[in-house]
């Protein structure tokens, strides 16, 4: 998903690329996750091309049902194939139904992917079932307990130990049997080069990491954690993480390691500038705002310094639930237990995210 490119997401640049796959394989990297839209439709490709020369056997193969992309019974085999093809492989060891939440789970579960996966595992062509996760823990429960799954992938890092499945749904995941593969351990990177209050914390450790190992390690240390997937763009990057797994163990971390990350944690939610829970109170907006949503991008944004990271996360939300879709019709102030003033940050919203404006940790 973030193999290094040649200037474009889509091109991958094949020769550094295929020097980091290998270095890691090579140093006991043994499970590889790609996806069908992932370097638009070109990772796939990648893969299956540098996994010649015999690291297809050293590795468990992992790629994923473009479960937005279904819409008849039929597209289930027809993708499937077409990532073999693109794999050069004949069967993909870990095979996940793509990104799931409410509606995409219950859109492939009437068009019977359950009943269908179980003949692809049973013809070969898939190792074991799984699915990735992306909605609210209700949600994760519902298709946790819907089939015997092998495995499930979940975002998880210590900021979002109550965002998503988190530590609860992690919790319950094993307790029903199943293995759980993370992603999002950075939380897209923005939880490496931390501003400078949260390095001072950092540098108050007896034992010395990268802001990236300790994330790594927090993860590590949880006995409930399977596999932690990290997307690396350059070959220093593979190299400390490498380095960085070759020294985790389960309960590895000291009492005091652990509430310093718990410190940390706290210290990044108190520069967080909107006091938004996400409990979802002021929804829905009568004119159809994602008002947590909204509040969480920018947030995020400032917490973590990377302003690029959110301005195109803001993009990824659909035109008429962005914040510059609000009327300011105050109705939600109304119903807001942290008595934020949304009307009032909504237009500082879209002004840093949508146009481009500096961030502002507070209203002028």
């Amino acid at each position: 998903m973030r193999l290094p490119n040649t200037g474009e997401h889509e091109n991958i640049n094949e020769p550094e690329a295929t020097r980091m796959l290998r270095y890691a394989i090579d140093h006991g990297v043994n499970y590889l996750d790609t996806a069908y839209p992932y370097h638009g439709g070109n990772s796939e490709l990648f893969v299956g091309r540098v996994l010649k020369d015999g690291y297809r056997e050293k590795v468990r193969l992992a790629t994923k049902l473009p479960s937005w992309l279904i819409k008849a019974p039929e597209d289930f085999d027809r993708y499937l194939n077409e990532q073999r093809e693109k794999l050069q492989t004949d069967h993909v060891d870990f095979y996940l139904l793509h990104a799931l939440g409410k509606d995409t789970w219950h859109s492939l579960r009437d068009l019977g992917v359950l009943k269908w996966a179980e003949g692809a595992i049973a013809d070969g062509r898939i190792g074991h079932l799984g699915f990735s996760f992306h909605d609210e823990y209700a949600v994760f429960q519902e298709i946790v307990d819907a089939y015997d799954w092998t495995f499930c992938q979940i975002q998880y890092n210590y900021m979002d130990t109550e965002n998503q499945a988190g530590t609860r749904g992690l919790k319950y995941a094993v307790s029903k049997g199943l293995a759980v593969v993370i992603m999002e351990p950075l939380l897209g990177g923005k939880l490496v080069d931390p501003p400078d209050p949260i390095q001072k914390y950092w540098d108050t450790a007896a034992k010395k990491r990268t802001s990236a190992g300790w994330a790594l390690q927090w993860l590590w240390n949880q006995p409930e954690v399977s596999v932690v997937l990290s997307g690396m763009s350059t070959m220093e990057q593979v190299e400390q993480n490498v380095a960085s797994a070759d020294v985790s163990a389960i309960n590895v971390l000291a009492s005091e390691e652990l509430a310093l990350i718990a410190r940390v944690r706290e210290m990044y939610q108190k520069i967080c500038p909107i006091p938004c829970t996400k409990c979802g109170y002021c929804m829905p907006c009568p004119n159809g705002v994602n008002i947590p949503r909204n509040f969480e991008v920018y947030n995020q944004g400032v917490m973590y310094e990377k302003p690029d990271h959110a301005r195109e996360a803001y993009t990824w939300i659909s035109e008429d639930e962005r914040a510059s879709a609000c009327i300011q019709c105050r109705e939600c102030e109304e119903k807001c237990p942290q008595s934020i003033p949304i009307s009032e940050w909504m237009p500082r919203v879209h002004e840093v995210l949508g146009e481009g404006q500096p961030y502002l940790c507070s209203l002028p």
